[in-house]
């Protein structure tokens, strides 16, 4: 199952040239460009972890890409994401997220049905991978 989160998730796996070119597409509208990884790919988990630091002040999209490379390295059977955040007063949010990075398996996820007081059912979504501990979720 092929995760489907933040923009291009129905396209390609994107190479480093199509994410140097969406990275400058954000620093030529002045957001600051961050990468993150997480193996906790929960649609809900909207913070994964930060790689680096926020590039506020980066014009060169190629630092985006190395940084991307060096996260790879690291944590490279993980998911690796590049946010793009918008500081504009009214914004002050995430203006683009896209994935940059997969595990070679990708387990899916699961409906977890919870029966309550009365008649009332809940449901919720649970990853797969989550059955294994903090860390040890990929290879």
């Amino acid at each position: 199952m092929k995760l489907t989160q933040g923009q291009f998730s129905f396209l390609p796996d994107l190479s480093d040239d199509d994410i140097r070119v969406q990275a400058q597409y954000a620093i030529d509208k002045g957001w600051a460009v961050s990468v993150e990884w997480t193996d906790d790919p929960h649609p809900r988990n909207t913070y994964w972890e930060m790689w680096g630091h926020p590039m506020f002040d980066n014009p060169d999209a190629a630092a985006v890409v190395y940084e991307v490379n060096e996260c790879r390295k690291a944590h490279g059977g993980k998911y690796i994401r590049v946010i793009a955040f918008d500081s504009t007063p009214g914004w002050e949010s995430i203006r683009m997220s896209f994935i940059v990075n997969r595990p070679a398996e990708e387990p899916g996820f699961r409906v977890v049905r919870q029966e309550a007081e009365g008649r009332v059912i809940r449901y919720t979504i649970e990853s797969y991978a989550v059955r294994q501990p903090e860390g040890a979720r990929y290879a």
